[in-house]
């Protein structure tokens, strides 16, 4: 919903970090924003609803800055941390829908219009995730050794018929193929122990969710860790089932033998749709 995002001509615009029901101006009070920019405060728009905004330089915003600022990871990592700062300390003390990164307008009236324009996604999104936080979980499977884990014995040799040489004995390569045909039965039959046992942590963690969203996998870690992912998802949990999800994780590792990972909680970035 951002109206001019990167390449303002203006001299100010005002960047939007979320909307809140009845925010507390005391929470925004000591909070800085992004960089160079003037003061957090609160503009209301309807009733009980209101955006955290602050005033920024439009030159900061520009195609050209804003172009350079996505190929420096760590000043983009900068401008990416202050936003989340302020949406997770506003969304710890009011239901909260947080925006974009450089969600961005031409001055107070034109954000106000756009922001009442939306007015009803905003009140489902908070309706939806009032009294709820984001957590992710991650399962990995073990990534099979590449050689034979069980080594059959060493083949045996006969000598060969006109001199010193050695040569195997019959059935010694039919062997050495039997051996590595097992070894990638083995690998299969584990991928796929994995990928029921990622879809067994799903479904437990569904009903402890009000909702869920399965992310894209990451790719396999550097070798020598060798960790594969089969399960990134995350999951929209009321804050009085919370305390459920570590004992769960716990029962899930014991019961399927995965490696699950849980984080959170999170301010509910992913079921807030696209607002």
């Amino acid at each position: 919903m951002t109206e001019c995002g990167p390449g303002l001509p203006a001299a100010d615009a005002l960047y939007v970090f979320a909307v809140c029901r009845d925010p507390d101006p005391a929470t925004i009070a000591d909070l800085r924003g992004v960089a160079t920019g003037g003061p957090l405060r609160i503009l209301r728009f309807e009733e009980r609803l209101a955006a955290i905004v602050q005033t920024v330089r439009a030159a900061d915003f520009t195609d050209e800055a804003w172009q350079a600022r996505m190929s420096d990871r760590d000043e983009l990592e900068r401008y990416a941390r202050a936003h989340h700062h302020v949406v997770s300390a506003v969304a710890a003390s009011c239901p909260t829908v947080p925006l974009p990164l450089a969600t961005l307008y031409h001055g107070e009236e034109r954000a106000r219009q756009a922001l009442v324009a939306e007015t009803e996604r905003f009140r489902a999104a908070l309706e939806r995730t009032a009294g709820h936080s984001e957590w992710g979980v991650k399962v990995y499977a073990g990534e099979p050794p590449t050689a034979d884990p069980e080594p059959g014995p060493r083949p045996s040799r006969e000598p060969a018929t006109g001199g010193g040489r050695l040569r195997p004995a019959p059935g010694a390569g039919l062997a050495y193929l039997e051996r590595k045909r097992g070894v990638q039965a083995r690998r299969e039959r584990r991928h796929e122990d994995a990928l029921r046992s990622a879809e067994t942590v799903d479904a437990a963690f569904q009903k402890v969710a009000a909702a869920g969203r399965r992310l894209r996998l990451h790719p396999q870690e550097p070798a020598g860790k060798g960790r594969l992912q089969v399960l990134n998802a995350t999951y929209l949990v009321g804050e009085h089932r919370s305390a459920e999800l570590a004992e769960l994780a716990r029962a899930l590792r014991v019961s399927t033998g995965a490696e699950i990972e849980i984080s959170g909680p999170w301010v509910p970035y992913s079921f807030v749709g696209e607002v």
